[in-house]
């Protein structure tokens, strides 16, 4: 999303085609600009690429303007699909290089080279940023969205957040865990007691601290994370990809098990918490699941039961 907020030079460059197909002398320009945003790797839903294949089967097309393949589709399938609708309709494709007629069997092998580049630069430049990105998170300089209660410091270090409003907030909910050993009574006391929890709202690049009622899942995340006992953490979450209608949809947040996370780094920082407090919170937080079949012990649940001496 950065890239259409922040660089808009080349969006100015695709609407500038539109005026040049007017100076060519096509009667009528549509600008199709439904996917600003999207991904053209076919893992998400393109309607504007769909709306521009429809009109390309209507054969009232003369031509499909471009800047480039990559700004219309990086996914073989969806660019080889293009051009042979394209062919059978007669439409030519026209970026800044040239005119393309997709029924030349010149023109066709060059269209095609172009997708098949589009589409590996796209997995290259994919490859180089994981690399990079990986390799600093494995020094813990990596900088990502921090959980309320934790911010950078100007040396690029995880330290306790200097509000001690938000601070006193967070050693809360631990305490309160220490003394009740239960997630949901903690959000049930934060409840009954008013207390307002610090929530991290993030547009684009802007961060911001609101205060708003107790969540039990913001409660959970807190005594799950663990960056409050001090631990550098990346990676623990994983992407899950489906086929879904012939396509590659990708599920984001699926929870990886510890040892799958890609850095673990113990004593980067000051805590809330101890390592050996956190791990000992986090068994109890198991023992306490009753949907987990890995669990041994259970609390106690209202039902019908035979007492026993």
């Amino acid at each position: 999303m950065t890239q259409v907020t922040g660089n808009l030079e080349s969006q100015r460059r695709q609407y500038d085609l539109a005026g040049a197909a007017a100076t060519t002398g096509f009667a009528s320009v549509t600008v199709i600009d439904d996917d600003l945003g999207r991904s053209g790797s076919g893992s998400m839903e393109r309607p504007g690429f769909e709306r521009l294949v429809a009109q390309v089967c209507s054969g009232d097309v003369g031509a499909v303007y471009c800047i480039e393949a990559s700004r219309l589709a990086r996914y073989g399938r969806d660019w080889h699909h293009l051009i042979d609708l394209c062919a059978l309709a007669g439409t030519l494709v026209i970026d800044p290089d040239g005119a393309y007629d997709p029924r030349l069997v010149n023109d066709r092998l060059l269209l095609g080279l172009k997708g098949t580049m589009s589409e590996y630069e796209l997995s290259l430049m994919r490859q180089r940023g994981i690399a990079a990105r990986d390799s600093k998170a494995g020094r813990g300089e990596l900088r990502f969205m921090l959980p309320p209660g934790l911010c950078w410091s100007e040396v690029g270090k995880i330290e306790i957040d200097p509000d001690e409003h938000v601070a006193e907030t967070i050693r809360h909910v631990f305490a309160k865990f220490r003394e009740l050993g239960s997630g949901r009574q903690v959000f049930l006391w934060l409840r009954s007691a008013d207390i307002k929890m610090p929530v991290v709202l993030r547009n684009v690049d802007v961060c911001k601290l609101v205060w708003k009622a107790p969540a039990y899942h913001s409660v959970m995340q807190i005594l799950h994370n663990p960056l409050y006992a001090g631990a550098y953490a990346f990676g623990r979450r994983a992407q899950r990809t489906r086929i879904i209608d012939g396509r590659a949809r990708k599920a984001t947040g699926v929870r990886k098990p510890r040892d799958e996370w890609s850095v673990l780094l113990r004593d980067n920082h000051q805590g809330y918490i101890s390592w050996r407090e956190y791990e000992e919170n986090h068994k109890l937080l198991a023992e306490n699941a009753h949907m987990k079949k890995n669990c041994d012990r259970k609390s106690a649940r209202g039902g019908r039961a035979l007492l026993r001496d």
